[in-house]
């Protein structure tokens, strides 16, 4: 039988000339990112930009989610490492964050199912952001105990502090629609035609000049840069390390496997909104919500 554990955590597929799809391939785990798949992540983007094949990329994924996040087991495990270590596994998450952001051609994430914590990051990262009628999104990062480090500058620059005072702090999970509302997604369609609509904008897109793209995407970069300085990048992937390897991390991290309340959150009534069945319809995959 075919599982997560023995599949690769991508698979690539050209469905037309010019287009590429980058299909995040953990269903089992809602594509939850582990070290394998950031670093797969990375070396796609890194040899796609250089494809003469490849004029649009497209970013997906495989199963009932796009990405609950990063694996909350992984995520766990990295108490057992150095600070060094810790903040070497940072290092890399941006960087794979900072190759999608700096990727010289078009590219389009398609969005379903539950886009949480990192997977907002890949979102905001990308150019075009189209996402399915029913999709849910959270930046969760508070309710484990964690902080939205390393994808904060993204997120930030696309919806605005405004918007991610409330989305950080609350870690609330929120529709498609206000995800629009927010400006982390530019359009919003039935979910039964995701990968259609997401097709024909990239056929859109194949009809622009390949080389005047690039030089937009440059254009938009320099006039709006997102903050991507050495100094920034060292103190997310250092505040991370810190932190989700404290003891208020891992107690939130051991309680969402466990399926049990966080510590902070027990004197809680059970019907509150922010956990109830959100907590439950990701606890069981053991990834990131």
């Amino acid at each position: 039988m075919t599982t997560d554990s023995i599949t690769a955590p991508l698979e690539i597929s050209r469905p037309h000339d010019g287009v590429t799809v980058i299909w995040l391939n953990r269903p089992r785990k809602h594509n939850a990112m582990t070290q394998a798949l950031i670093a797969d992540l990375h070396d796609a983007l890194t040899t796609l930009a250089k494809d003469d094949n490849t004029r649009v990329v497209i970013l997906a994924g495989h199963g009932k989610s796009f990405c609950s996040g990063a694996d909350l087991n992984y995520m766990k495990s990295m108490v057992d490492f150095s600070h060094e270590e810790n903040v070497d596994d940072a290092c890399r998450f941006a960087a794979m964050l900072q190759a999608l952001h700096q990727f010289p051609k078009p590219v389009i994430a398609a969005l379903h199912g539950n886009i949480f914590a990192g997977a907002t990051g890949l979102a905001a990262c990308s150019d075009i952001v189209i996402a399915a009628d029913d999709a849910r999104f959270c930046v969760s990062e508070v309710k484990l105990g964690l902080v939205p480090a390393v994808i904060s500058p993204y997120v930030v620059a696309r919806i605005g502090a405004h918007q991610a005072r409330r989305y950080f702090l609350t870690a609330e999970v929120f529709s498609a629609d206000a995800a629009e509302r927010a400006g982390l997604v530019h359009r919003c369609v039935p979910a039964d035609t995701l990968m259609n609509e997401v097709m024909d904008t990239a056929m859109m897109l194949l009809n622009n000049a390949p080389r005047a793209m690039t030089t937009t995407k440059s254009l938009i970069n320099y006039l709006v840069p997102v903050p991507s300085s050495r100094e920034i990048t060292d103190y997310t992937a250092a505040l991370i390390a810190r932190v989700r390897t404290g003891q208020e991390a891992q107690n939130g991290l051991q309680a969402f496997l466990d399926k049990q309340p966080a510590p902070w959150a027990e004197h809680q009534a059970t019907g509150n909104h922010t956990t109830g069945s959100d907590r439950t319809s990701t606890a069981a995959d053991k990834s990131k919500p």
